[in-house]
């Protein structure tokens, strides 16, 4: 089974202290949903039309868990404090085995 991953590529980030609210409450509930973090706000060199922003990268099992630990109430209840202080470019994709 493919593994799945939630990428996202932080293009601005208005409110420092939401985006450590939204931070504190995500982790746990990312864990919780079978989430591994491979990376989080280190170097970035972007090409093209990137930004070199904060990029986060989490590993699932699979695609299937990745899209549901995206909808659980806890990750949902995290993202309501992130509200308005981001603009990111959040995907979730499958892997290739």
């Amino acid at each position: 089974m493919a593994k799945g991953y939630w990428i996202s590529a932080y293009r601005t980030i208005a409110d420092p202290d939401k985006l450590a609210a939204y931070s504190e409450l995500a982790g746990p509930a990312v864990r919780a949903a079978g989430g591994r973090p491979l990376a989080r706000g280190g170097r970035v060199v972007a090409h093209d039309d990137g930004i070199a922003e904060r990029t986060v990268l989490i590993e699932f099992d699979s695609f299937e868990q990745a899209v549901a630990a995206h909808a659980s109430a806890a990750y949902q209840e995290a993202l309501a404090t992130l509200a308005d202080a981001v603009e990111r470019d959040f995907r979730i994709i499958e892997g290739l085995d």
